[in-house]
């Protein structure tokens, strides 16, 4: 350690002593409140008010406060049984830099039969189970909000906004990254005019689910309940159709014998030189499917019915039947160039948002996101398991089944 690290660490020292004597100052420190007032707790206030005694003092007496107004101390997992068994909130493991990951999978009706002291009190349960995972050099940790049960926007950003402000502001500097998954519709408008406001708006991230459905990294998550329900399974639906394929005189429609949730089929352009066939079709093109377009895409079965007459009689069809015109036929390898109808560019008037916005911004922002959330993409698909959860939590958060199972383990071990 230098000279510089061992004087920087000397003045955090001293500027830790100067806000516990600040604290102490007003009424004396309980033993629960001196063992969460440790070094490196209050060091997490300085740095989250720029290192001023005074703030950082007030900071920590306010949430010391609050834990006594919660009742951290006497959150226990009996009191939330029923939220446990469902999965409401729990610990789904530890990433690769063993910082604990919490799943926040709330439904629609959540609001509607639980009061906001009853959420705050879960979420401050799973927060400190949390914390007592940690190992001795870990200090953040990771929030996943499951959005998908949401149907509206605005409950489900009451309840972001109030677990976001409880984790600023009484656990400051814990909070490494946070996920807002499956949003409703509205969301992204709704955050647009919150997140300046928000303190940690930098840390959280809005993803869909959507972009990782078709990731080799993670096909072995199909056989998971929850990625299961939201693919399309071939097997449970019995088919009596035959698949194969289906040809006109121009086209050939065919279905793949591999199920694809998004385009089972496609559309080819025929080769066959039969004397039958019509247009580019009579021989085979050099070009093959990219002759398709929307300038030649066209069936016959829509012209008239003079379009199977021989070729002889193109003067008596064309004055007597009006038919659909067939393209010239290409020469060699030339390109093919289809002038496509191009989409007016709305005026400034119409929508001024168009000649502000950043594209590349975005893409990339987007993108930033989504690689984000790949390393925890596994503990979101990951399903739920009520025996592992317990098992993480420690006395006396695990309730009594933590603690007779403790005891009893301590028993057998003496015999």
């Amino acid at each position: 350690m230098g000279k510089k690290d061992q004087w920087t660490e000397e003045k955090m020292n001293q500027r830790v002593q100067s806000v516990l004597q600040l604290v102490k100052k007003q009424s004396p420190l309980t033993p629960k409140h001196e063992n969460f007032c440790s070094n490196a707790c209050v060091e997490r206030f300085l740095r989250a008010k720029g290192d001023n005694v005074k703030k950082a003092a007030k900071h920590l007496r306010a949430c010391l406060a609050w834990r006594e107004n919660v009742g951290t101390e006497n959150l226990i997992a009996d009191e939330f049984s029923t939220e446990i068994a469902e999965g409401v909130a729990y610990i789904a493991g530890h990433d690769e830099e063993s910082r604990p990951v919490m799943v926040l999978r709330m439904k629609q009706d959540y609001p509607k039969f639980h009061s906001p002291k009853q959420f705050t009190r879960l979420l401050v349960f799973t927060l400190e189970v949390a914390i007592s995972t940690m190992s001795k050099n870990i200090e953040m940790f990771v929030l996943l909000f499951d959005a998908s049960f949401f149907r509206s926007a605005s409950a489900f950003m009451n309840l972001l906004l109030a677990a976001l402000r409880i984790v600023g502001e009484y656990y400051p500097g814990r909070l490494h990254k946070a996920f807002v998954i499956d949003p409703p519709s509205l969301f992204s408008y709704l955050w647009k005019g919150v997140r300046p406001f928000l303190e940690l708006s930098t840390a959280t991230m809005v993803v869909s689910s959507l972009d990782y459905e078709e990731s080799l990294e993670f096909n072995g998550f199909t056989s998971y309940p929850r990625e299961s329900s939201l693919r399309f399974d071939p097997s449970s639906i019995k088919s009596t159709a035959e698949i194969g394929s289906c040809s006109s005189s121009r086209f050939s429609f065919t279905v793949s014998h591999h199920f694809d949730s998004l385009k089972p089929w496609y559309l080819t352009l025929t080769t066959d030189t039969s004397s039958s066939k019509v247009g580019p079709t009579a021989s085979p093109s050099p070009l093959g499917p990219a002759l398709i377009s929307p300038l030649n895409a066209r069936s016959l079965s829509f012209a008239s019915s003079a379009a199977g007459t021989p070729s002889g009689n193109i003067s008596m069809r064309k004055s007597l039947f009006p038919s659909t015109p067939l393209p010239q036929r290409s020469k060699g390898f030339e390109s093919v160039k289809v002038n496509h109808p191009r989409t007016p560019r709305p005026s400034f008037l119409q929508s001024p948002a168009m000649f502000f916005r950043r594209d590349g911004h975005v893409s990339t922002k987007a993108e930033k996101s989504r690689e984000s959330f790949l390393p925890y993409l596994r503990f979101y698909r990951r399903p739920y398991d009520e025996m592992i959860y317990r098992s993480m939590m420690r006395p006396p958060l695990g309730g009594l089944i933590s603690i007779v199972k403790r005891r009893h383990m301590s028993v057998s071990q003496r015999f």
